[in-house]
């Protein structure tokens, strides 16, 4: 099938076409995103211990970084994660979990192309609809939430392993729960109801940084920067780090930053610019309310949520700053 063909039904609808590729496949490869998230490892993580325990031979991965951030270094059902230079192509489904677009599948985006069919399970409002089935709820506050209603479609029963790593992904996406929908603690509790250990879980993907992190922040917040004129005189506040500064340092240190940064008062949206070589960044968005910064990462070539979003750009930080600007008005 092409993608983006399936029919314009409703998220629940297809919840019944999903179940029809998973059940028929015997050999399954779930990609998770590049730089990736405990949503999307949760997410992937989740479903394959569900294909592994019916028979099917599942594999997981992501293409960037070489190894498993050390904060989900604890989620049940790692064992299934292999490294993106031994994923199989050819497998019966290749199911893409919390990627926008294929782009966000890095270098494994062309597992898509040599796989029967492709699902796209994901909640993000700019996801592309790359697939041959595309289950994607922009309502949903994180993509394990979207899990979980696929798993009850399935009628499959979410224990403790399952449900630690749909609870990492949701307790991630909605910022300890700062961030929540209706319904959002209602899933929380079902699943902490499995025993598994809330408090623990988001400690470790949270709340533990090596010391070399505080030395970071100290000189990457005090090079921050408020433009009170940015944004419709909503203000922007923004951050840079540099190769020098992230030195040794995990990705999750580097994430971390933006929910620092954010908390100005005086600034509707707030960025930080990540470098990755001398010309490349990438950049983080996240907005208060009024302002839907997908938008915005979408016309500089990324994509993400109404509240966070982000984009990759080339060229010096001047000029990487000056086109985030002209770009949010």
């Amino acid at each position: 099938m092409t993608p983006g063909t399936s029919s314009d039904t409703t998220v629940d609808d297809k919840f019944a076409q999903a179940i029809s590729l998973l059940e028929a496949a015997s050999t399954v490869t779930v990609l998770c995103h590049v730089q990736p998230d405990a949503d999307t490892i949760g997410s992937g993580l989740a479903l394959a211990i569900v294909l592994k325990r019916r028979g099917v031979d599942v594999e997981v991965s992501f293409a960037t970084p070489s190894e498993l951030p050390e904060s989900m270094s604890e989620l049940p059902g790692r064992e299934m994660l292999v490294s993106a230079g031994e994923v199989r192509r050819g497998v019966d489904l290749v199911v893409s979990v919390d990627a926008g677009s294929r782009g966000r599948l890095g270098d494994l985006g062309d597992c898509l192309d040599a796989a029967d069919a492709s699902l796209v399970i994901d909640h993000h409002r700019s996801n592309t609809r790359f697939g041959t089935l595309n289950v994607v709820d922009p309502a949903a506050e994180s993509t394990t939430a979207v899990i979980t209603r696929l798993l009850d479609a399935w009628s499959v029963d979410i224990d403790a392993d399952i449900a630690h790593c749909l609870f990492a992904g949701l307790v991630t996406d909605t910022g300890s729960f700062r961030w929540v929908r209706p319904g959002s603690h209602l899933l929380a509790e079902r699943l902490l109801a499995t025993g598994i250990d809330g408090a623990a879980i988001a400690r470790q993907l949270l709340d533990s940084h090596p010391f070399g992190w505080l030395p970071m922040l100290g000189s990457v917040l005090g090079s921050a920067t408020l433009v009170p004129e940015a944004v419709a005189g909503l203000g922007l506040v923004y951050a840079a780090i540099l190769c020098s500064d992230s030195a040794g340092l995990r990705s999750e240190e580097i994430e971390s930053v933006i929910d620092i940064v954010r908390t100005t008062s005086e600034a509707e949206v707030a960025a930080v610019f990540k470098q990755q070589t001398a010309d490349e960044w990438t950049v983080s968005l996240r907005s208060k309310s009024s302002v839907d910064v997908s938008v915005v990462a979408a016309t500089l070539g990324g994509g993400g949520h109404r509240n966070a979003a982000g984009f990759t750009a080339f060229g010096t930080k001047e000029t990487v700053v000056a086109a985030l600007i002209e770009a949010l008005g």
